[in-house]
């Protein structure tokens, strides 16, 4: 027996909670954004009124005006929308325990066994549409299938409040005409590599040897030839289990351009700072360092370089960063924005005990800090400043976007 799977994603999610907080909004274009006068000024979503005028995601508040002159931009309320997400999941756990979250509008839900108690996956799907839209005031789109690629895939494909069903028997059909690009995690580089050997469908991809798909992507090869015929048996994880961190970082964009060096470091340190506490928050120490430099020109650029020895200190975090910075950096074009990220991350629980004075050394500055956050967490993160800070009040104010790269664990076995 096929496993009934869901992918339920909640439609336009940031902007349709807006216009449901704010009714003057409905019926309107709207787009959520940053703010322009902390050179934040990008859409982050757009209702599907902002869309029908070309909106797009990730382009500029001007670029978007342009194309839409009556576009209202409003700022954007996290914790509402973390209000939202949680709100749907004790929906979907009506269900079943297996959900497992893709971004705060995103799940996967594993409905096999409740098909004896609700009905068909069609109609677990529908129901739950419908209860979204009754009790939160929003829509979903949910894709329903015997795997979750294809559940996914269904979702995008009807938008919005809409169910697509793909099965073993139609999924030829609805699946391999499609453009490589609409399968999870073909990006950019991988869409072009796969185009400029003559493969633009899915279906091409399926038909193509496992062999020529290695040399060309490697095992991402093999993984992509295993989802478009069907063959992802992934499952999906329970409601409270957490998938493994892979990384940990922070950007800003900075209120005015970085010319100088001590720009640059009073800059990193607060971003290396957060970073490190967030570490240590979730009991990890990294490997890697990450640099993301993106400069006046929009000209964006990352650099990596490894730790001697693995850390959640944001001193050798920071040294790190601007080694990377100093050595590594293209030219002297003055720096937008800057975003520093932990990779290979390794838990903390795993860090053996040393006599190597360095790593003493290192363990003390940790333990420190941990002070350090127990103060922050008590009266604010700007209670405690490095005396670099009091040279430039303007930069030493963060205002950074955490990211959170996690493992889909068990969507990477063919």
């Amino acid at each position: 027996m096929d496993r009934v799977i869901l992918h339920c994603d909640l439609n336009n999610f940031y902007a349709s909670v807006e216009c449901f907080y704010n009714p003057t909004l409905r019926n309107k274009p709207v787009a959520v954004s940053g703010n322009p006068e902390l050179r934040h000024g990008i859409i982050l979503a757009k209702n599907y009124i902002a869309k029908k005028y070309g909106v797009q995601t990730g382009e500029a508040i001007w670029q978007a005006k342009q194309k839409c002159p009556g576009l209202i931009c409003v700022s954007p309320h996290y914790d509402i929308y973390l209000k939202y997400s949680t709100l749907v999941k004790e929906i979907y756990a009506d269900y079943t325990d297996k959900i497992e979250s893709f971004g705060l509008d995103e799940c996967w839900l594993d409905v096999t066994s409740s098909t004896k108690l609700f009905g068909s996956g069609k109609k677990i799907a529908d129901e739950i549409r419908k209860r979204i839209t009754y009790e939160l005031g929003i829509t979903a789109s949910v894709g329903v299938s015997f795997n979750k690629v294809f559940a996914k895939l269904g979702s995008d494909m009807k938008k919005p409040d809409a169910t697509t069903i793909i099965t073993r028997e139609n999924f030829k059909n609805i699946v391999w005409k499609l453009p490589v690009q609409e399968l999870i995690y073909i990006g950019r580089a991988t869409k072009s590599k796969l185009n400029k050997s003559g493969i633009y469908t899915l279906g091409e991809v399926a038909n193509s040897k496992p062999s020529f798909l290695k040399s060309l992507l490697g095992k991402n090869g093999l993984i992509l030839y295993s989802w478009v015929n069907g063959y992802d048996n992934s499952e999906v994880s329970d409601y409270n289990s957490s998938p493994p961190m892979k990384t940990i970082g922070n950007s800003t964009t900075a209120p005015k351009d970085l010319v100088t060096d001590e720009d640059v470091k009073i800059t990193l340190y607060l971003l290396c700072e957060s970073v490190a506490s967030r570490l240590r928050d979730y009991g990890h120490s990294c490997r890697t360092v990450q640099l993301t430099i993106r400069d006046k020109n929009l000209l964006s650029y990352q650099r990596q370089a490894p730790l001697i020895i693995p850390s959640c200190s944001s001193e050798g975090i920071f040294e790190k960063a601007y080694e990377i910075y100093k050595t590594r950096r293209i030219d002297d074009t003055p720096i937008r924005s800057l975003g520093v990220r932990g990779c290979n991350l390794v838990s903390n629980d795993k860090k053996q005990l040393s006599l190597i004075p360095e790593i003493q050394q290192l363990e003390k500055e940790e333990e420190l800090e941990r002070c350090i956050d127990n103060i922050r967490g008590r009266f604010g993160f700007h209670i405690i400043k490095r005396g670099l800070m009091l040279t430039d009040k303007e930069l030493s104010q963060l205002n950074a976007k955490e990211e959170h790269t996690i493992y889909p664990k068990s969507f990477f076995h063919p």
